[in-house]
């Protein structure tokens, strides 16, 4: 299986260490946005071409498949590209920061019959698969997923303390997470929607802190709040709130409601969420079939966040 890594950035290093554990998979290429620092990956990793040209990239002899890491506000458009050179394509989220892209590369996808994929890695986590087999085996029913999403980027830096060439953004990425995992979760798309959010940042053009709700038809709900303001533990911390127990998962750690760990290591092959996804989508390929996580399947999450989108203005 020959892959196209597209970006250079901070996650397309951890599909790059992912993609090492995982067998006869190999980075051919690796388009970038900076030719210094894709140079600089290319070398780190041994991929043997790298150029800032993505259908330069595609073009290369065997490619079958390319992992988009790009930034946001890129991604439908390039996401369609590779379609449209006969590869298959996982999307790192959020597939588009706007449900008409959203609903664009569906369009391609379904035209062509390729795989899209998103990566969605709260559904491949081990902490929230050990959530999601006990719900689909009736032993939990969710009540109340309340989510904190917190970080401290009042400048436009990266996860590796270096200057975006983007804005990223509360709502269309880091909700994206939560909104998808709530209705993976319920099996539900939410039938209530309310949203608050705190001023713009005078530079950065987008809102610092953010409140969602959401709700169920079944009757669960989902409290998620968000910040680029806080100072203090990083990150996103989960607690499901069940009618048979409440859990805490921190990445691909989980806990009880009072602190006690649950061993999720035997879950699945890895405790790496980003190399579970990034298995998903090479099996899916190989095996020629929907992916948990396709475009499809995620796109009543771009439709949820459209409504919240709304509900901000």
């Amino acid at each position: 299986m020959k892959i196209c890594m597209v970006g250079q950035g901070a996650f397309a290093k951890k599909h790059l260490d992912g993609l090492k554990r995982i067998p006869d998979v190999e980075v051919v290429t690796i388009a970038g946005g900076s030719a210094d620092s894709t140079a600089a990956v290319a070398q780190k990793y041994g991929i043997p071409h790298w150029t800032t040209n993505l259908a330069e990239a595609l073009a290369r002899t065997n490619v079958e498949a390319a992992i988009i890491t790009s930034p946001t506000q890129v991604h439908a458009e390039q996401a369609i590209q590779v379609m449209r050179a006969g590869k298959h394509v996982h999307i790192e989220i959020p597939i588009a920061d706007n449900l008409a892209d959203a609903e664009r590369i569906l369009a391609v996808q379904k035209e062509t019959g390729l795989i899209a994929m998103a990566g969605h890695t709260r559904r491949f986590n081990p902490s929230h698969q050990w959530i999601h087999s006990r719900i689909v085996k009736g032993e939990l029913k969710l009540q109340h997923l309340v989510v904190q999403t917190f970080f401290f980027r009042r400048t436009n830096m990266n996860a590796e303390g270096k200057p975006r060439s983007w804005t990223d953004h509360l709502l269309w990425h880091h909700a994206c997470h939560t909104v998808d995992l709530f209705q993976y979760q319920t099996g539900q798309t939410v039938s209530e929607v309310q949203a608050l959010q705190g001023p713009v940042h005078p530079e950065l053009k987008i809102a610092m802190d953010m409140s969602i709700g959401m709700k169920t038809p079944a009757g669960a709900v989902c409290t998620l709040s968000l910040s680029s303001n806080n100072e203090g533990p990083l990150g996103t911390f989960f607690r499901y709130i069940c009618d048979n127990g409440t859990y805490i998962a921190r990445y691909d750690e989980l806990l009880d409601g009072n602190d006690k760990p649950i061993d999720v290591s035997k879950v699945a092959v890895s405790k790496d969420g980003i190399e579970l996804q990034d298995r998903e989508f090479i099996s899916a390929i190989r095996e020629k079939r929907e992916p948990n996580a396709s475009v499809a399947q995620v796109l009543p999450a771009m439709r949820t966040l459209d409504r919240l989108e709304k509900a901000l203005r």
